[in-house]
């Protein structure tokens, strides 16, 4: 079940007054590259594991030059706090390779693109082109994908068909803003166990709320 267009614009407009800059407490970055591989990194992990770790990498890394040269060996003991870290190191190396050979060192700016790179999939590809180029997207994660459907923003039953719900129940032009602010609210009060609905400034338009 999804909720009247009416009532998805009230959803909006309490999560704009409740969560105005979601950014402050999601991925850290300074250029695009940076986003592509501060993404990468979170698959597994959280932001904040995250960050701690970028905001030293970046320090001594933070181009696909820096990290092309890199050694294996450092670049995963860099990154060994985080989830499978040997994965994502030998990702992000390749990825850097083929950004510096077919890219000219440049992050690509269309989903194909993005895709075609090693560790990068479309939610991956959908925040980095969201978050790095303000090009609008819709990343589908385990907290957006619970709190819509949870809502009735979305009515899916995997990403790809929440991820159609959400595009075409929400304008474009905030897509990145709500995609963040879901986010926020799924980490804050709509928490995959013991979700705090009775203070939830959603509650009277949730529809799970409404059927508990």
């Amino acid at each position: 079940m999804i909720l009247s267009k009416s009532e998805i614009k009230e959803v909006l407009n309490i999560l704009d007054k409740n969560y105005p800059d979601p950014s402050k407490n999601l991925l850290k970055f300074s250029t695009a590259f940076e986003a592509l591989i501060a993404t990468m990194l979170s698959a597994q992990s959280t932001d904040k594991r995250v960050n701690e770790v970028t905001s030293k990498l970046f320090k001594v890394a933070n181009t696909p030059e820096d990290f092309y040269k890199m050694e294996i060996d450092e670049l995963e003991n860099w990154i060994k706090s985080i989830g499978i870290y040997k994965t994502k190191a030998k990702n992000i190396k390749k990825t850097s390779e083929i950004l510096l050979k077919e890219f000219n060192g440049q992050v690509p700016r269309t989903k194909e693109e993005l895709i075609s790179l090693p560790g990068v999939g479309g939610k991956t590809a959908n925040v980095v082109l969201a978050n790095a180029f303000g090009i609008p997207a819709f990343a589908v994660d385990t907290h957006v994908f619970r709190v819509s459907n949870r809502i009735g923003l979305a009515n899916g039953k995997d990403v790809i068909s929440t991820e159609k719900d959400l595009m075409e129940n929400i304008d474009k032009n905030r897509w990145n803003l709500t995609h963040k602010q879901l986010i926020t609210h799924g980490r804050a009060i709509c928490k995959a166990r013991n979700p705090i609905c009775l203070t939830c400034p959603i509650n009277e338009y949730c529809i799970d709320y409404r059927r508990k």
